[in-house]
């Protein structure tokens, strides 16, 4: 029994699958009609481009006028590496340095980094002036050393508490800190204490 899916009745096309692969080639026509249509399209596009800078420079010749020896193109491939000269490191080195700061750093800050390095190894290992008329001498580093390890740090002098003022008491920690599940080692020894001087009132 025919199927008849379309308006006007025609039959659908019936596609043997028993071969399993297509019968018939690609449609090369059509890859030939667009490689040759995108080809024209660059031509063209190539050809536009090209006359309208035609038309630019054209243009800008026009209102710049006729060339001169001031506006002489030169190749400057032909005239090489220019030597420096010394006068002008010597004038540019001055501008750098008469220059106010912050200046830029000409060479990445590895210069700065190494005079930097230099003048704390000037410090750290050799004597030096702190105060000439309080006779102060800044030390080497190992002789620092060597001191230290010799007669130690010096120790801080003790705290001096200043007397109580009138109406002022000493103040005193009241035991137990806690609930008495973990008491403190000061809690331990302040028991201890107590515990201490009442068995010497008995």
């Amino acid at each position: 029994m025919p199927m008849h899916d379309e308006p006007g009745g025609h039959e659908p096309e019936k596609v043997d699958a028993s071969a399993g692969f297509e019968r018939t080639d690609t449609n090369t026509t059509g890859v030939a009609v667009f490689l040759i249509a995108l080809l024209i399209f660059a031509a063209v596009t190539g050809l536009l481009c090209y006359g309208i800078g035609k038309v630019i420079n054209a243009h800008l010749n026009k209102e710049d006028g006729p060339n001169s020896k001031w506006t002489k193109s030169v190749d400057v491939r032909q005239l090489g590496n220019m030597p420096s000269s010394p006068e002008l490191q010597n004038k540019v080195a001055e501008l750098t340095q008469t220059f106010p700061t912050p200046r830029v750093q000409t060479d990445d800050g590895n210069q700065d980094v190494a005079d930097l390095h230099a003048r704390e190894s000037l410090l750290l290992d050799h004597y030096s002036w702190i105060d000439r008329k309080s006779g102060k001498v800044r030390i080497p580093i190992e002789r620092a050393m060597e001191l230290v390890a010799h007669r130690g740090l010096p120790v801080a002098p003790a705290v001096q508490t200043a007397p109580l003022m009138t109406g002022d008491s000493k103040p005193a920690v009241t035991i137990p800190l806690t609930d008495g599940f973990a008491p403190t080692a000061y809690e331990q020894a302040q028991a201890q204490q107590a515990k201490t001087q009442q068995t010497a009132q008995k």
